[in-house]
């Protein structure tokens, strides 16, 4: 069975004052119809995850990209339960267009399984910005040498086989069903260890508590070129450029293909123009050499999709992940 998911020379007095304007100017959106938008405040970015994953990365890249744009941004945490925490807090900033939250497929799957009393329906879809695939790991002294011997393991015994990865009914325990089903394993029978970040589940991989790994490829290429780690397999259609010597799961015989996505939303009850300012201002960023060059540098690829087409791309997701989950016992 196949599975595809498709899815950047003065005086100091004079010195002073012109930076001072410059700090202003960079606060306005850039005419006078967006004149007075943020009316002087800073924008704020919810990642709704640990530092250091990938919703994490995607907004400091773009507090980084956005300088440029509206100045300085401010970056705050919120993790757990797959994003839905900090969901549900972002859903009280109603009408307030200052505030963004990164939000993806990750959360999509985490508000069903989670059984989540806030839903994306009650935010206000911006934008998808890019995609990141995801990259199957063992410890580097590990015995699984590649995707044959994970895969003779499950057949032989799909529970032994332990799975580290992100939070409950996110796309890294998606992932591990759908190779699962693809090689004639029950989905529901798959040994899936939950986290609340990277960073967890690289500790329960490297501790022995798990068989495999799975995560983004811009979460762990750092350790996988440490060589704390070894990659096995990708869930492109391709190899990837920042890992060019791992095979994808096609290649080894597991017809599967899976990408993540991120964007981004505002809190509800924003006024139709406020929300038309926001796209336009993601785009605008998508568009800048800094967010070209942090698509190539993380091994990125650019995805953008705003308005309607977001909304109904969101909207497909929802029913595509319901099915998953649904398949895997989860929702």
């Amino acid at each position: 069975m196949r599975y595809t998911w498709r899815p950047a020379a003065a005086g100091p007095f004079v010195a002073a004052a012109v930076a001072t304007l410059l700090l202003i100017a960079s606060l306005v959106w850039g005419g006078d119809d967006d004149a007075g938008f943020l009316n002087g405040r800073q924008l704020r970015l919810m990642a709704p995850a640990a530092p250091g994953g990938g919703w994490d990365q995607t907004a400091r890249e773009m507090q980084a990209a956005l300088r440029g744009e509206v100045g300085r941004t401010e970056v705050y945490n919120v993790a757990g339960a797959g994003g839905t925490i900090g969901l549900s807090q972002f859903v009280r900033h109603d009408g307030d267009a200052t505030q963004l939250m990164v939000m993806g497929l990750v959360m999509v799957g985490a508000i069903k399984s989670n059984d989540s009393p806030v839903a994306l329906d009650q935010t206000t879809p911006l934008a998808r910005l890019l995609t990141d695939y995801e990259v199957i790991v063992v410890p580097a002294d590990s015995p699984v040498k590649g995707m044959s011997d994970l895969v003779a393991a499950m057949k032989d015994d799909v529970g032994k086989v332990s799975w580290a990865g992100g939070s409950a009914g996110g796309i890294e325990q998606i992932l591990a069903g759908l190779v699962a089903d693809a090689v004639g394993a029950d989905p529901a029978e798959v040994n899936y260890v939950a986290h609340s970040g990277g960073g967890e589940a690289l500790s329960t991989l490297l501790s022995g508590r798990a068989t495999a790994g799975v995560s983004g490829v811009s979460e762990l290429v750092g350790q996988i070129k440490a060589g704390t780690i070894r990659p096995i397999a990708v869930s492109s259609p391709q190899r990837l450029p920042n890992l060019p010597d791992v095979p994808t799961l096609k290649e080894q015989g597991v017809d599967v293909e899976l990408a993540n996505w991120r964007g981004v939303v505002a809190p509800p009850g924003i006024s139709a123009d406020d929300e038309r300012q926001l796209e336009d201002l993601l785009v605008r960023m998508t568009r800048t050499d800094a967010w070209r060059e942090t698509l190539e540098r993380r091994g990125w690829s650019d995805a953008t999709l705003t308005g309607d087409q977001f909304e109904q791309y969101l909207a497909g997701e929802r029913r595509t992940v319901t099915d998953v989950l649904v398949k895997m016992g989860l929702a």
